[in-house]
């Protein structure tokens, strides 16, 4: 009788594959590429559109007091939900410290315009400087609007 010895073992190959990992990695980079801008808007606003809308660049900035006003009358501070009563006292916080007091609204084109002029009111009484109103560029169609 013979032995018959197997030799499985060493066939196997340890070695770990990772290109499989790098393309998995790559996806998720554009991924998360894409979705970032989309995040700095922060609140879904349908702003008004205006034949000759003015570029307010500093409205993108971090640290820009922008107030939404959305089309249920819901007042955020950036992000945040705040209450009419509450709105004036927290943008005198934010602006405490800066030297040009700016404060940008993005007011939905079916919002409430009481509610729109009650936030105004409410940011102004807190000592702002100058109010924005931020629109959109309405896009010229041919034999459009």
């Amino acid at each position: 009788m013979a032995l018959v010895k197997r030799d499985e073992g060493k066939k196997v190959n340890s070695n770990i594959n990772v290109t499989p990992m790098v393309d998995v990695m790559l996806v998720l980079l554009i991924i998360f590429m894409v979705i970032t801008p989309m995040l700095q808007n922060k609140v879904n606003v349908d702003m008004v559109r205006t034949e000759n809308a003015t570029a307010m660049p500093d409205a993108d900035h971090e640290d820009a007091a922008v107030v939404a006003v959305t089309r249920d009358s819901k007042v955020f501070l950036g992000q945040n939900e705040v209450s009419i009563s509450d709105l004036g006292p927290k943008v005198g916080d934010m602006l405490q410290n800066k030297i040009n007091k700016v404060v940008y609204f993005r007011a939905d084109s079916r919002a409430h315009y009481g509610t729109v002029m009650d936030a105004i009111d409410a940011v102004r009484t807190t000592g702002v400087e100058q109010v924005n109103l931020l629109t959109e560029q309405r896009s010229n169609q041919v034999g459009g609007q």
